[in-house]
């Protein structure tokens, strides 16, 4: 069986398509604790960040996963494949590394190095194996661990934020570099690089990072020659969607279609209102 966290921000339905566990991370606004997915909505988050409400984000405990992990050997797994959010932006999967110790059944902790879909396809990628999709035949707990580990390492993560004010004060990305967009006026291009949020370009428009994201989401596809593309939104559906019919246009047979996601609340909390993300792995 798999599991991932809720950073994963899977699109609706896939989760429960593939078996795939899901483990919450926790978000906090004004004090009140919520799992997301769970009780707090996309829409109640927005709200929050944009009212300049309290909100902070805290990884599940090792006795979440240990839950998830017993639960999963209930229901008769043999071995288990854990993927999780980068270690270098949550402690998430040290916390399934502790609760791995002590499963009833052997678990494969995969730190994916990534966010987002760059993480959900490499949990999809694993499931398929346990499922047998990949015409492999039989798979085993090693096999699939390492098909997410390929997948994730594959995946590009590209968004677009409003600030970089909101990734400053978690630690995400330094103060030189945040001060530096508030100074100029400067849209920031985010990219995740070796597990790390990095700021792979600065525009002067939002017009223009929109545009900037295409191109470079498009490059990065055509250079794969076949490749899999997820968009990621907070709160603009419509933005979304309008990118992902771009893309699709673009691209053709490169891309078997562009899925649009919103994206986990977690990381909303982090990257700030206005987040749009483009996400390319290899297909």
């Amino acid at each position: 069986m798999v599991v991932t966290d809720s950073t994963a921000s899977l699109p609706p339905g896939v989760a429960q398509e593939w078996g795939i566990e899901v483990v919450p991370l926790e978000v906090m606004v004004d004090g009140a604790r919520h799992h997301e997915g769970v009780d707090l909505t996309a829409a109640e988050l927005l709200a929050a960040l944009s009212t300049g409400r309290t909100v902070t984000t805290s990884q599940p405990s090792p006795a979440a996963f240990a839950r998830a992990y017993a639960r999963a050997a209930d229901r008769g797994a043999r071995e288990i494949v854990s993927v999780h959010v980068s270690g270098e932006l949550s402690g998430t999967v040290r916390a399934a590394e502790l609760a791995a110790l002590a499963a009833r059944v052997p678990v494969h902790v995969v730190d994916s190095r990534s966010v987002a879909m760059g993480l959900g396809l490499a949990a999809v990628e694993a499931a398929r194996v346990v499922a047998g999709a990949t015409g492999t035949g039989a798979a085993d707990g090693a096999a699939a661990a390492e098909r997410a580990r390929r997948v994730a390492a594959s995946a590009t993560t590209l968004f677009l934020v409003e600030s970089l004010e909101h990734l400053r004060r978690g630690g995400r990305v330094g103060a030189a570099a945040a001060a530096m967009g508030t100074v100029l006026g400067l849209r920031p291009l985010l990219g995740v690089r070796s597990g790390r949020i990095e700021v792979v370009e600065k525009v002067r428009t939002r017009a223009a990072a929109r545009n900037r994201l295409e191109a470079i989401a498009a490059t990065d596809c055509l250079a794969r020659g076949a490749a899999r593309v997820v968009v990621h939104h907070l709160g603009q559906p419509d933005v979304a969607a309008a990118l992902a019919r771009r893309l699709e246009a673009r691209l053709g047979a490169v891309v078997s279609g562009v899925e649009v996601s919103e994206i986990s609340a977690v990381v909303a909390v982090h990257a700030g209102p206005g987040l749009l993300a483009v996400v390319v792995a290899d297909r």
